[in-house]
């Protein structure tokens, strides 16, 4: 008959925290939204690259929707970041709405309060998300507050 040994055991490795690299990189994916549009962007320091949606900045087609993304990286030297920007759901508006209070929120998140400042100052709905949303429709009616008209002849 064989004798019974006793388990060996590993000693225990502590795991590296992911929280505390990716803060040193600093890599924080931030969330905002516009209308039903919900938009994460993910800024980190780099050469100035802009992703939206996976694409360049420049394959999107519309300048206005450039310029509306691209705002809040003119508060500061948006050169020196790489921007990842992935929006659902809305319109084209409402993405880039999104999209542009995502950037603002990680970009307050890398600068800090100098940044929060200066954005609140110029143009607070940069980095508060708009509360208002569509009210639904309601029933004997069309739409949320219009009624169905009675004719008579």
């Amino acid at each position: 008959m064989s004798t019974p040994t006793a388990p060996t055991t590993t000693p225990a490795v502590p795991k590296a925290k992911k929280s505390a690299s990716r803060k040193k990189k600093g890599i924080g994916v931030v969330r905002g939204k516009r209308k039903e549009a919900t938009a994460r962007a993910r800024v980190q320091l780099g050469t100035g690259r802009i992703y939206y949606n996976g694409l360049a900045l420049d394959a999107v087609p519309s300048a206005y929707v450039r310029q509306i993304i691209t705002e809040p990286l003119r508060m500061t030297d948006g050169s020196k970041y790489d921007v990842f920007v992935i929006t659902h759901g809305g319109g084209t508006m409402g993405q880039a709405q999104a999209a542009r209070v995502a950037i603002a929120n990680s970009l307050v998140a890398h600068e800090g309060d100098e940044l929060k400042a200066k954005m609140m100052e110029s143009d607070r709905s940069l980095l508060v998300e708009d509360s208002r949303r569509v009210e639904p429709k309601k029933f004997r009616g069309p739409g949320a507050r219009a009624r169905f008209t009675k004719s008579y002849r």
